[in-house]
């Protein structure tokens, strides 16, 4: 399960990365970043819950 939060959480920071640049060039966010940045937060957030549970 750690593994899994880790895997995550580095695919948010590159996506995350990858939007920062995004802006960096003048452009705009697609309205569909929001909804993945928010799935992939709610993926960590349901792991760490999981993973307490779990312990």
């Amino acid at each position: 399960m750690l593994y899994f939060l880790i895997v995550v959480a580095v695919l948010l920071l590159i996506y995350a990365g990858v939007l920062v640049s995004f802006v960096r060039k003048g452009r705009r966010i697609p309205p569909a970043a929001y909804l993945v940045l928010a799935g992939l937060n709610g993926l960590i957030l349901a792991g760490v819950i999981a993973w307490a549970v779990a312990r």
